[in-house]
């Protein structure tokens, strides 16, 4: 699950280009499914949202949550992938993105209520 958030006016009027985005690079980066796709955007007000200095209206924080065992490399190619399409496709510059990758163990995800490391997927974790 992708968590996004940011300053409203800025947020609203891009979450369709930013969902499409984010879900191609987790897609060519990660082979995630096409289904799968699993975002949730949080507008603030600008005074809900303190960020550090010499950022612009546009700053983003993009929270992705997903499972260990990627390795270092992939999560890297998938920051990076990131960065270069905001850039390309909404003209944020990455000043203006913060991404963190938040991992936890299989067991610690619950859907379709089964545990995570029990589930059956069609497509592969350890890339």
């Amino acid at each position: 699950m992708i968590v996004v958030y940011g300053i409203k006016e800025k947020l609203n009027p891009v979450k369709s280009v930013l969902s499409d985005v984010l879900h191609s690079c987790m897609q060519s980066t990660l082979g995630m499914p096409e289904d799968k796709r699993a975002h949730r955007f949080v507008p603030l007000e600008s005074d809900d949202f303190y960020f550090p200095s010499g950022r612009s209206s546009a700053y983003t924080v993009i929270e992705i949550n997903m499972t260990e065992d990627r390795s270092i490399d992939t999560k890297k190619k998938l920051i990076k992938a990131i960065f270069k399409q905001i850039e390309h496709k909404l003209n944020i510059a990455p000043i203006d993105i913060e991404i963190t990758i938040k991992e936890q163990p299989d067991h610690c995800w619950e859907f379709r209520g089964i545990c995570g490391d029990e589930a059956k997927l069609n497509y592969e974790i350890n890339v």
